[in-house]
């Protein structure tokens, strides 16, 4: 083929990605949220054994992107066609996750995460905001079906959303399989190196996978946090999710939990609770266990990272809310109460 027609065809299989993108916007939600997350789970491995898989992302390359005739609509459909269909599924998944699902609070309401008067002064004030997304592959994004479904980036949508005008970066620090020995290793150079304003730090999962000394890991996090708190960032802990793989080792996930909330009261930080607020999606919600966990087990999917991360920016909303009405919340109180 000729550089020029190679050009044509190119440019209009870029029409048609751009037509398919804007019409899935406007289509009817689906109803059943399994159906959602076939194409998501047909492509992950069951056999994953940990927090150390990578994102794996579709890529299209020039030699993919094959000539379309359109004078012979029997053709089957080449690769650059099953493209198209990805994007399509993509963007619908992101238009509608909540209608298939609603994204609630906990019942019985949800407090204050605590004091973070860092980020909500600079944010109140119109100030630029850096927040640091630290942590291992739910941090990361292993299991979405693409790169703008992460936790961070559904946060980073959402606050921008709320606060249209502010300068709001959020930056995902997240790597497969690592847990605190690793992570400290590396805390300075990608987090406090970036003068952070706030860190989420989710921490714990690995270590209860790889049967680490719990106390070991709580003392490291301790550490940690002095460190972030001594650069004059806010922080928020983030603790194991809810899932197969975590509950089938129950003793060791709810000493995990436990000793990081002690951390957290002792260096009087907010902590996100995520172990009991994906139990209550499936205990008290009724939210079958594939509804918001991958085939691996372990792995959130698309729904359970947009609401962990809706739930997450509802409560850094409020406490820039708090300070800008002159409300001091008091840095003991937690995010959520026991359930």
């Amino acid at each position: 083929m000729s550089s020029t027609n190679f050009y044509r065809s190119f440019c209009r299989v870029t029409l048609l990605a751009a037509v398919a993108i804007a019409t899935s916007v406007s289509l009817t939600p689906v109803a059943n949220a399994q159906t959602a997350q076939a194409t998501q789970q047909a492509a992950l491995s069951d056999g994953a054994k940990s927090e150390d898989a990578k994102v794996s992302t579709p890529q299209i390359s020039a030699s993919d992107v094959q000539p379309v005739d359109d004078s012979n609509p029997s053709q089957p459909k080449s690769i650059t066609s099953k493209a198209i269909e990805k994007v399509k599924q993509v963007a619908k998944s992101a238009s509608d996750i909540f209608s298939r699902v609603p994204c609630l609070p906990p019942k019985g309401g949800a407090k204050s995460m605590g004091s973070l008067p860092h980020v909500a002064n600079k944010l109140a004030s119109g100030d630029p905001v850096t927040i640091v997304a630290f942590g291992s592959s739910s941090t990361q994004g292993y299991g979405t079906t693409s790169p703008e479904f992460t936790y961070p980036n559904r946060l980073a949508a959402q606050l921008h959303r709320h606060y249209p005008g502010a300068d709001i970066t959020v930056v995902n620090a997240g790597k497969g399989g690592e847990d605190a020995p690793e992570m400290m290793k590396r805390l300075q150079d990608e987090v406090i190196e970036k003068k952070p304003d706030l860190v989420i730090w989710q921490v714990g999962t690995n270590a209860v996978l790889r049967n680490l000394d719990p106390a070991e890991t709580a003392k490291l996090v301790e550490d940690g946090v002095t460190r972030i708190q001594a650069a004059g960032a806010d922080l928020v802990l983030v603790d194991p999710q809810y899932s197969p793989r975590v509950t089938e080792r129950a003793e060791s996930a709810s000493q995990m939990i436990k000793l990081l909330g002690k951390v957290a009261d002792l260096r009087h930080v907010g902590i996100f609770p995520r172990f009991e607020v994906m139990r209550e999606w499936h205990e008290n919600q009724a939210l079958p266990i594939d509804s918001f966990v991958i085939a691996d087990g372990l792995h959130m999917n698309d729904w359970g990272y947009a609401c962990f991360a809706q739930l997450l920016g509802d409560d850094i909303i409020k406490s820039v809310g708090q300070i800008k009405l002159g409300v001091n919340v008091q840095s003991r109180v937690r995010a959520y109460r026991p359930m």
